[in-house]
C-alpha cells in the first residue's frame, strides 16, 4: 500500500520549483532584509528589557541561515539590530535545519520552536534565546493605533480562533496520516458462491434447493 502523503506535500514541491528558478535581484533581497530589520526593531522597542540586554552585546554580529537564504545582523549601541556590513565575520551562527516552509509553519502553529543548529559565542546565544522566549509582538496594540481599540480586539480574537482551528487541523491530519500508515488494510475477499453456483442465499432461504423446485407442502 502506498504511504499517505501530507496534504502540504504538493506545496513543498511547488516551493522547491520556485526556489530552483531564477533568483531575485540583489536590490530586492536587500529591501526585504531591511523590512525584516525594521519589524524586529519595532518589536524590540516595545520591550525595554530586551534592548538593555542587547546593549551589552553591541557590535556583535549574528548570522541567520535557512536553506540558501542568509542574513547577518549587527547589534547597535541602542540595543537594536542593523544589517551587518558585507563580509563581516559572525560571532554567532544560527541555521534553521528544517527545510520545509510548511513544516516550519506547522511548528509555529503548535507553539513549538524550530530545530536550529547554533555555533559561536555562548553569551550572545543566551541573549538571543531570551529574546525568543520573552519578546512578543503586540499585534492588538499596533492595530488599535490604526483602526481603534474595539475593531482591533475583534480582529485579534478572530485571528486567534483561526490559528486554533489550524492547529487542530494540523494535529488531526498528522494523526490520521500516521494511523493510516501504521494500520495495514485487509485484502479484499471475493463473495462466496452457494451450492448452485450463484451468490449466497438470502437469510432464511435454502441454499440447497435449486431454483424453481416445488415447496414441500405444494
Amino acid at each position: 500500500m502506498a504511504t499517505p502523503q501530507s496534504p502540504f506535500s504538493f506545496l513543498d514541491d511547488l516551493f522547491e520549483r520556485v526556489a530552483a528558478g531564477p533568483q531575485p535581484p540583489a536590490w530586492l533581497v536587500l529591501e526585504a532584509q531591511q523590512r525584516i530589520v525594521l519589524f524586529l526593531n519595532h518589536v524590540l522597542m516595545q520591550e525595554a528589557q530586551a534592548m538593555q540586554r542587547l546593549m551589552r552585546q553591541k557590535g556583535r554580529v549574528a548570522s541567520v541561515q535557512w536553506r540558501a537564504y542568509s542574513m547577518s545582523l549587527v547589534i547597535t549601541p541602542a540595543g537594536l539590530f542593523n544589517l551587518a556590513q558585507e563580509g563581516a565575520l559572525p560571532d554567532l551562527r544560527l541555521e534553521v535545519t528544517e527545510t520545509s516552509p510548511f513544516a516550519l509553519a506547522q511548528t509555529a502553529l503548535r507553539g513549538d520552536k524550530p530545530s536550529i543548529r547554533i555555533e559561536g559565542d555562548v553569551q550572545l546565544a543566551a541573549e538571543i534565546n531570551w529574546l525568543v522566549d520573552h519578546v512578543r509582538w503586540d499585534v492588538e496594540e499596533d492595530l488599535a493605533r490604526a483602526i481603534g481599540d474595539a475593531p482591533a480586539h475583534t480582529v485579534v480574537q478572530v485571528a486567534g480562533r483561526g490559528a486554533q482551528a489550524l492547529r487542530q487541523f494540523v494535529g488531526t491530519t498528522r494523526g490520521a496520516a500516521a494511523g493510516a500508515a501504521a494500520s495495514p488494510q485487509p485484502a479484499p475477499v471475493a463473495p462466496a458462491s452457494n451450492a448452485t453456483g450463484g451468490f449466497p442465499a438470502a437469510p432464511g432461504a435454502s441454499a440447497a434447493s435449486p431454483a424453481g423446485s416445488e415447496r414441500a407442502d405444494a
